[in-house]
């Protein structure tokens, strides 16, 4: 499948959307600009040697590119172990460095909500009541030309 069909499908059917049905942790991410957000909903399967991410949804009130950034990461990030998702969202983050900040936003977004799932779960290991993380992006999804245009100096 070329990289085209894989973006229609995961926006025609986004994969893992939802809350899931027995969890251990959560996080969120948010853009504290627009009042987007994600929520990340992980169940982390902790009877193997290595716990790793048993199942995942998310829930988003965003843009498209929230909802299949949310669908392909949460995709990437099943089967993953706490380490391999905090790579996933490093390797997330380094590659949005590489884009203009309004394009990037929105999947910063997401990659923000699977980094505070997993803080998380980190947290709930020595305080089970510990509440869902929130990280803000730190970038705009608005384009500098709108900016400037909402915004005119007479």
């Amino acid at each position: 499948m070329n990289a085209d069909a894989m973006l229609i499908e995961h926006m025609m059917s986004p994969k893992n959307y939802g809350k899931i049905a027995y969890k251990n942790s959560e996080g969120i991410g948010k853009n504290p600009q627009n009042g987007e957000k994600v929520v990340v909903y992980m169940h982390i399967k902790e009877d193997e040697p290595v716990p790793y991410i048993d199942n995942i949804g998310f829930e988003a009130i965003g843009c498209t590119t929230t909802v299949v950034a949310g669908s392909m990461l949460t995709e990437e990030a099943k089967g993953l172990s706490i380490e391999g998702a905090r790579n996933l969202v490093a390797a997330t983050k380094a590659l949005l460095e590489k884009l203009p900040e309004e394009d990037a936003s929105c999947s910063e977004m997401v990659a923000l909500a699977i980094e505070a799932a997993v803080d998380t779960y980190e947290k709930r290991k020595e305080d089970a009541s510990y509440p869902p993380i929130t990280y803000y992006v730190a970038t705009s999804c608005t384009p500098k030309e709108e900016e400037k245009d909402e915004n005119p100096t007479d």
